[in-house]
């Protein structure tokens, strides 16, 4: 029989990387305060935003969104050294990171699910909206945008900026850092004005943000998560930006570059999904500007 006490050069799958620290291959992480300290930031976090919304109080939502961004911070630190410190990151634990973003991505796909089913829901069946007196959708008195104005635009800059991405891949592949940082560069700057955009179209909306009935609140669940995946992926991809210009990323090992440039095709293809099914299929009466 085999002994079971190898060596750290037998469970080293690639010869041309050094072994790793312990005496396998699999990934166990360090105990860290970071878990602990971001649930405790975002439920404060979350009861900040029900005490400012009811009873006017700024302060526990201060402390949660800082304890937020300190737990964010601290954490992506130490995921970077980890992924910095020779023979941690094995062929295996590639392939284990690489099987959990893909998990992460296929449960937002679910949660978006939820938002297309609410509104699928309503727009084949009109007549279970509560009060309606005729069974339309939109309802009667609704105004929707223009699909092809702000929202045409902002399916281009995010279409545009699943190009730079890849360009930026690409390039980190065949070792052009300058490519690579240029690419990330855009699609940053792209991920930023698709925000601004969609700040400016939820200023302009022809329907309330509350108050308005089903079709705001389906509208505006849905376009708002959304945005706010586009903001998580942007920093996702700036902080990409920041390590690709330290040097951090090399042609062979750039896991943490591939999951933001995943996670950014993800909320292409939503929005796309979002376009034609909000703005496109269930567009009524369109509002004048």
């Amino acid at each position: 029989m085999a002994s079971l006490d190898t060596t750290t050069a037998d469970v080293t799958l690639d010869p041309s990387e050094p072994p790793p620290p312990n005496r396998h291959p699999y990934h166990l992480v360090d105990p860290s305060p970071w878990p602990l300290t971001a649930s405790f930031s975002a439920g404060a976090l979350l009861l900040g935003i029900v005490l400012f919304a009811h009873y006017n109080i700024h302060w526990v939502l201060g402390v949660g969104f800082l304890g937020v961004i300190a737990s964010m911070y601290f954490w992506w630190r130490d995921v970077v050294r980890e992924a910095k410190t020779p023979g941690l990151h094995t062929p295996i634990v590639r392939i284990g990171l690489r099987y959990g973003m893909a998990l992460f991505i296929a449960s937002e796909v679910m949660f978006f699910v939820a938002f297309f089913w609410a509104f699928f829901h309503f727009a084949l069946y009109p007549e279970h909206v509560s009060g309606a007196e005729v069974a339309t959708w939109p309802p009667k008195g609704i105004h929707t945008f223009d699909p092809f104005g702000l929202p045409f635009l902002n399916t281009m800059i995010l279409l545009l900026s699943g190009c730079t991405v890849t360009w930026a891949h690409h390039a980190l592949v065949e070792g052009d850092r300058k490519g690579m940082i240029q690419g990330l560069l855009l699609t940053v700057l792209l991920g930023l004005f698709f925000t601004f955009l969609q700040a400016v179209e939820y200023a302009e909306a022809p329907f309330p943000f509350s108050g308005g009935g089903i079709y705001p609140s389906t509208f505006f669940l849905a376009t708002g998560f959304h945005g706010f995946h586009v903001i998580v992926g942007t920093i996702f991809l700036a902080v990409c930006l920041f390590r690709g210009l330290r040097g951090d990323f090399t042609p062979r090992k750039h896991f943490g570059f591939e999951a933001a440039a995943w996670y950014w095709h993800f909320v292409d293809v939503v929005w796309l999904f979002l376009f034609v099914v909000v703005y496109l299929w269930g567009a009524g009466e369109i509002a004048q500007h």
